[in-house]
């Protein structure tokens, strides 16, 4: 079962309305120094936030905010200044900062104390299924006003505060125009908030010749995964989160036989990452070298590894679009798609991104992973194709200079622009 459901977070919300409240009362008494940046990322030290910082770091004042041990010392592994997020210290640099940077949430830093501050909210991927404003998912009532009246009481509520949270928002990248259109959409913001910049966090994938980018990746990959020796092949599996349902892609015992049974006779390893809101059991009968979990504790950007992956299998991630980049062969696995369109949604026909040849069962998906792995079949080739297509049709930019890009468009939305910006 997942560890997180929008009902869930939802009725935190509704509950934490008085410490809304006192942190807007804080905001209107302290004043921000303007050119202080505050960051922050619910995947930890990682994602488009530390591609930024390395803008802005050189530049002016700034501090990250972190909520544990390990983020912490990841942040002094990178010579991130860094305080804890849920500190006296992280609600105050939150209230002074001048600029406060997210990827998910305004829980990526001290939520409470934000109003006033310019927010760049940079996200954490292009969305495939519906988001925000545009899924019913995202204003699910808490499961005590779940019913009736309340149902549609808590909705109004919910809405409204959603809607006043984004509106909050100054800036946020777009990988694309058709992009841009969605998260327009989905955050309820006004047009010219959302810029077509590109994203900070892919363009580690689009940075230096793709030899180096395929040695660099593929040496973390293996590192990440505790991977003893060099297998032929690497593949990432990457469900994406059901809003607090159980995820009907967990192997059985006989699709873990099968699995490791293609594992074996291509010499591949299997990385599992799950959704970091979600939770399965993707772990095999018996102990194998053959399958590894990559979780977001592990790993938390899975991005710059892609290009040391052989192939990705995946459902509604918006890692697909990622993978373009590189480009990957995908094969995906959706036996729930159409329960999951009715209730999530998606932006465009799913078939469009996916193809026609989407895989309902294990049984389906690993032949099909066997062709990609083979060399002599060409089926990597035209799966590789397909990622072209669909990189040409949502990435305006791929020259790995996204991150230069946003800042310019922040200093330049401040009135603070750059000697050299244009």
């Amino acid at each position: 079962m997942a560890a997180f459901s929008f009902g869930s977070g939802n009725a935190r919300k509704i509950v934490a309305l008085p410490l809304y409240a006192a942190g807007r009362l804080l905001t209107a008494l302290v004043p921000r120094r303007h050119d202080l940046w505050v960051f922050g990322c619910a995947t930890g030290v990682a994602e488009g936030a530390l591609v930024l910082w390395q803008q802005v770091a050189p530049r002016h004042p700034a501090l990250w905010l972190v909520d544990d041990d390990t983020q912490a010392r990841d942040a002094a592994r990178l010579g991130v200044r860094a305080v804890r997020k849920s500190s006296v210290a992280g609600l105050w640099a939150t209230a002074r900062a001048g600029v406060v940077v997210i990827t998910h949430g305004f829980g990526d830093v001290h939520r409470y104390a934000v109003s006033g501050a310019f927010v760049v909210q940079l996200w954490h991927g292009i969305p495939l299924k519906r988001i925000g404003l545009d899924s019913p998912e995202t204003l699910r009532p808490p499961r005590w006003l779940d019913h009736g009246a309340s149902r549609r009481l808590s909705r109004r509520l919910l809405a409204l505060m959603y809607r006043a949270a984004a509106s909050r928002i100054d800036v946020m990248p777009a990988a694309s125009g058709l992009v841009r259109g969605r998260l327009v959409s989905a955050f309820g913001v006004r047009d010219h908030v959302v810029v077509e910049t590109g994203e900070p966090r892919v363009d580690v994938l689009s940075t230096g010749d793709t030899q180096t980018r395929r040695a660099t990746a593929r040496e973390a990959v293996l590192r990440a995964a505790g991977t003893e020796g060099s297998p032929s092949s690497v593949v990432l599996y990457a469900p994406t989160w059901r809003d607090g349902a159980p995820d009907p892609a967990v192997p059985g015992p006989a699709d873990w036989q099968a699995i490791l049974d293609v594992l074996e006779r291509r010499d591949a390893v299997l990385l599992v990452r799950s959704h970091p809101l979600g939770s399965g059991e993707y772990a095999p009968p018996a102990p194998t070298t053959r399958v590894r979990a990559v979780p977001s504790a592990v790993v938390p950007d899975i991005t710059p590894l892609l290009p040391g992956i052989d192939a990705l299998i995946t459902d509604y991630s918006s890692l697909v679009y990622d993978a373009a980049l590189v480009p990957l062969p995908v094969v995906f696995l959706a036996p729930d798609v159409e329960e999951y369109a009715e209730r999530r949604g998606f932006y465009g026909r799913y078939e469009d991104v996916a193809g026609s040849d989407i895989a309902r069962s294990w049984h389906q998906v690993l032949p099909v992973l066997d062709a990609v792995l083979d060399p002599a079949t060409g089926e990597s080739e035209r799966r590789v194709a397909r990622s072209r297509r669909l990189s040409d049709r949502v990435h305006r930019h791929r020259d790995g200079r996204n991150a230069e890009r946003v800042y310019r468009a922040v200093m330049a939305r401040r009135g603070r622009a750059t000697e050299g910006d244009r």
